[in-house]
């Protein structure tokens, strides 16, 4: 068998000895044997061994013509003299005549050609088991060249001269190593000094936390520690505001900050206007909590008959909010439902808005306020409430229950004998709609009218929602689906405008079903949900079936 050629003067590697030396026109892989031994030979100290362990090797580190010397830098008639001295360097036999080659030549070396020099210079220190001796005074000759060309280099010639001399030995705290490592730091980016931080206190820093996008992830406490922490003057209405808005939009029922907005805004009654005051009243509707403090109600009856005049959507946005807690004063309710204040909104850009939230505050009135008697908003001015499913219900659509509570409906019943999504009078919105015969048979929905009469005119006011086994010709019951996100954070209070659908909705007569996230989620796979959808069903006594009718 053929013995493999090396390099003149030189023999190949043991097997055994793990080495990667290359060859001219192959990229230099040391090995962790040939870097010990140059180590060694170099009389390497803890800080060549630091420089060595700290700086990572560039990658790649191909230094092979097929970088260096077929395309070299300029071209012309000058790249045969450049490509010639790369092949006498790649072909040196000593460090010496490499020394040699690249003092000799000034006109006709490159940056490129300091790298394939320190590249053999490894190959000659890792082609023996005992490389011969290098003279300090190569070393330092050598040093001095790249040194007084380096300036000139590109940074990726810095990056692979950085690591061929760590390599090699030379100490990371000597005059190679620093100039190379200075040259590099020059090249980079400055990096634009750390923003100055003010120091923020009390009300400040809970603005500063509020603004944050990532607010979020934050621990709960955060916010009732740096509340408690802030002086009165520090509680400014933009802080209240953006603390009013973060629990209203991540759901966050916590007792003790809404308790200090409503003693806010009993306090700074004075000094705040019905713009500021929906904003900061906002949290308690949606997440339906009303609060200890005894003046809170009146004091928003006085806003309201200050400011109703000023701005007509704030007014409205109140008593929305106060809707769902079921507080709405009847001296607000004369005002927004008085011709002069309908022909002053109708003109305006937020008409629509303004006259569906009408339109549900005349239901409340209807529904919850059997002792009012002043006026009520004119038939030909009500638009439906909420006429199809609401934004957060679409946007979440792809994690709702309903579309397997569907199927298992299809599958358990029939596609004749519910609706789905079913707006019924006076624009609720329903996720499933059963008739139901007086016998609790399941009608097909298409032989009855799915809407009971609104107003209801069957029984007197609330009677069909707490006495649901009253005898009615066609009773019609609504599952209603309680996901997660239709609850406060806590997962045990339902939302406000939940609150509100549900109860209206009992207070029309149709009779409620509701089926938990708890429980829908526990359900595996399509045959137990429609056996926990069996269960419920005829909890409330219904049939189907060829028995059913």
């Amino acid at each position: 068998m053929r013995r493999p050629r090396g390099e003149p003067g030189s023999r190949a590697p043991r097997p055994t000895e793990g080495a990667t030396c290359a060859g001219p026109g192959e990229s230099w892989s040391p090995s962790p044997n040939s870097m010990l031994r140059v180590l060694l030979s170099a009389q390497a100290s803890p800080a060549r061994l630091s420089g060595l362990l700290l700086i990572p090797p560039v990658q790649p580190c191909c230094l092979g013509p097929s970088k260096w010397g077929d395309r070299p830098l300029g071209g012309g008639p000058r790249a045969g003299h450049v490509q010639g001295l790369q092949r006498l360097l790649e072909q040196a036999k000593s460090p010496g005549e490499l020394l040699r080659w690249l003092g000799q030549n000034p006109t006709k070396v490159r940056a490129h050609h300091y790298p394939v020099a320190l590249r053999r210079l490894g190959q000659l220190l890792g082609s023996q088991p005992r490389p011969p001796p290098v003279e300090q005074a190569t070393l330092q000759d050598l040093s001095q060249l790249i040194i007084r060309n380096c300036p000139s280099f590109d940074i990726h010639t810095i990056h692979v001269c950085l690591h061929l001399a760590v390599l090699l030995g030379f100490p990371s705290d000597g005059p190679l190593v620093c100039a190379l490592e200075q040259e590099r730091r020059f090249r980079l980016p400055p990096k634009p000094p750390p923003p100055l931080h003010p120091v923020l206190h009390g009300g400040q820093r809970l603005e500063a936390a509020l603004s944050c996008p990532r607010f979020l992830r934050y621990p709960r406490q955060h916010l009732i520690s740096s509340l408690a922490e802030a002086r009165p003057e520090e509680l400014t209405p933009h802080v209240m505001v953006l603390l009013a808005q973060h629990l209203a939009r991540h759901r966050l029922r916590e007792p003790q900050l809404l308790e200090a907005i409503a003693h806010f805004l009993v306090v700074q009654e004075a000094q705040l206007s019905s713009k500021v005051v929906q904003k900061l009243v906002l949290p308690f509707g949606r997440l339906n909590y009303l609060p200890l403090e005894q003046q809170f109600m009146p004091c928003l009856e006085r806003i309201l008959a200050r400011e109703a005049g000023v701005a007509p959507l704030a007014t409205v946005n109140i008593l929305m909010s106060l809707c769902q807690l079921r507080c709405l004063p009847f001296r607000a309710l004369h005002f927004v439902f008085s011709p002069g204040f309908i022909n002053h909104i109708s003109g305006t850009p937020h008409a629509l808005i303004v006259r569906r939230y009408l339109s549900l505050l005349d239901t409340a009135v209807e529904l919850e306020l059997p002792g009012y008697r002043g006026p009520r908003l004119p038939l030909r001015q009500q638009v439906p409430i909420f006429p199809q499913p609401l934004i957060t219900d679409r946007a979440r659509c792809k994690y709702s229950h309903k579309d397997i509570v569907a199927e298992g409906l299809r599958q358990l019943l029939g596609e004749e004998k519910y609706r789905q999504d079913l707006t019924v009078p006076p624009g609720y919105c329903t996720d499933f709609l059963l008739c139901v015969s007086s016998s609790g048979a399941v009608l097909p929905v298409r032989t009855q009218d799915p809407f009971l009469p609104y107003p209801p005119r069957s029984c007197p006011q609330g009677q069909a929602a707490s006495n649901p086994t009253i005898p009615d010709p066609a009773q019609r019951v609504v599952l209603m689906l309680r996901e997660r996100w239709h609850f406060c954070r806590d997962g045990r209070v339902l939302l406000g405008s939940r609150a509100l659908r549900e109860r209206h909705l009992g207070l029309m007569g149709y009779q409620l079903l509701p089926l938990p996230f708890e429980e829908l989620e526990s359900q595996r796979g399509l045959p137990q949900l429609k056996s926990y959808l069996r269960q419920k069903l005829q909890a409330l006594g219904l049939r189907w079936g060829p028995e059913g009718g």
